[in-house]
């Protein structure tokens, strides 16, 4: 991501590549009462570096929706990579990462160089 910012070109070559975007399992709509309370966090090495809501998003849920499927088709199962909350730091090879959306989804995982 540092080298497509710095040479200018697209996000999308520092944060698309292969195995660059772990997800956890799908979450039904009829799963989630209010999407806009629900508690994220992440840890790296076992150390708490995010903590916040979706409630904390500069725009609601179905306004973000609405504007991106102004400009392409959303498809089922598509994902809008909201960001991040504030913490964010880069991940190096060996961090084990957990993060999590509520009761709803957890995931771990090891950074690897590739």
């Amino acid at each position: 991501m540092q080298f497509a910012r710095s040479s200018g070109g697209p996000w999308t070559l520092g944060k698309g590549f292969d195995t660059s975007t772990p997800v956890s399992r799908f979450i039904p709509y009829d799963d989630v009462d209010d999407p806009h309370t629900l508690p994220l966090w992440l840890r790296v090495n076992g150390e708490l570096k995010q903590n916040g809501c979706t409630g904390d998003l500069i725009f609601k849920i179905p306004d973000i929706i609405s504007y991106v499927s102004k400009y392409m088709t959303l498809e089922p199962y598509d994902l809008i990579l909201t960001g991040t909350p504030h913490g964010s730091e880069p991940f190096k090879a060996g961090d084990i990462i957990e993060c999590g959306m509520g009761d709803l989804a957890k995931i771990k995982f090891n950074v690897q160089n590739e």
